[in-house]
């Protein structure tokens, strides 16, 4: 299995840039969230371009296979994350949020890159 992940991370560190690792474990942080929070602009924008409804993007943060990976190369004033993820209806996502508090502000939601896929099923295949 250590192998699978090493792989995984080298496909990540593709697409996100070198300073990422998978989170190995469900972070306490997330595990400390109660709920959402969304800015308008971010809303409509994630619909706008990519089709994606905020149920959507809260989906998935319930469903299993979930891989998240801090986001460190995007923001200088607080963490952010990248989650891989699908949907009730197994659409595949990413979604990139922070934590603000006790709840998770999404930032950009939409369709996962052939990359980001190879990365979600490589893993999903190891768990």
């Amino acid at each position: 299995m250590a192998r699978s992940r090493e792989t995984a991370v080298e496909l990540a560190a593709s697409v996100y840039g070198s300073n990422i690792q998978l989170v190995k474990e469900f972070p306490d942080e997330l595990a400390r969230c109660v709920g959402f929070e969304w800015d308008t602009g971010n809303a409509d924008k994630n619909w706008d371009l990519h089709k994606v409804t905020r149920a959507e993007a809260e989906g998935v943060f319930f469903n299993r296979p979930f891989i998240v990976a801090p986001d460190s190369g995007h923001s200088q004033r607080e963490p952010r994350y990248a989650a891989l993820g699908r949907t009730d209806q197994r659409r595949l996502l990413t979604v990139i949020f922070t934590v603000r508090g006790a709840l998770l502000r999404v930032i950009s939601a939409r369709d996962m890159s052939r990359r980001e896929r190879r990365i979600y099923e490589q893993a999903s295949s190891k768990a």
